[in-house]
């Protein structure tokens, strides 16, 4: 069955094993960008992904379709991180990011015991998501959009509610930024 049958059948019969089965399809695809989009919080991004399948329940009926079912999720699961950041920097009245991610940094360092190829790869990506942990949220989401979600620019626009030249922009300067944080990486 396909998504747009399954999403009929969940708005029309009010069927929750149509539901379920969507959820199934697009709820490692939703948690992956959520865990690019909160720099590794596993536990976090599991939350998101939670809250993000209760809105898109709640609103199924409203989904027009103009759109991928999966873009659709992406751009609420985009709103809910948003929202989750707003809610958190009113709640600590300034940004606590760097001495989160210190500190979930050290606890990820690899063993004496692993492989230099195991090794390498784990302190790549420790400095990857350290170096996404750097950009703005807007540049953030707009480089998981487009590279992780393999999503087109215009897609991208979709999901996060901004025109596509704004977009761009931001992919630009996350990649400038990121370029001169990974600049160790180059051979």
């Amino acid at each position: 069955m396909t998504d747009a049958e399954l999403i009929a059948r969940a708005v029309v019969g009010s069927e929750r094993h149509a539901f379920a089965e969507l959820v199934r399809r697009h709820q490692s695809s939703v948690r992956a960008c959520l865990r690019r989009l909160t720099a590794g919080d596993h536990g976090l991004a599991d939350d998101l992904a939670q809250e993000t399948f209760v809105l898109a329940w709640k609103h199924l009926g409203s989904f027009r379709q103009d759109a991928r079912f999966s873009t659709w999720l992406y751009r609420i699961a985009t709103n809910c991180w948003l929202a989750h950041n707003r809610k958190r920097k009113e709640a600590l009245l300034g940004d606590a990011d760097s001495e989160v991610a210190d500190g979930e940094a050290s606890d990820e360092i690899p063993g004496s015991g692993a492989t230099s190829d195991h090794a390498r790869g784990s302190a790549l990506k420790l400095d990857m998501e350290r170096a996404m942990g750097c950009l703005s949220e807007a540049e953030r989401a707009a480089i998981v959009q487009c590279y992780h979600n393999d999503l087109s620019h215009e897609e991208a626009a979709y999901v996060l509610g901004c025109p596509v030249g704004t977009v761009k922009t931001h992919v630009h300067r996350a990649k400038q930024k990121l370029k001169a944080a990974l600049a160790a990486w180059a051979d």
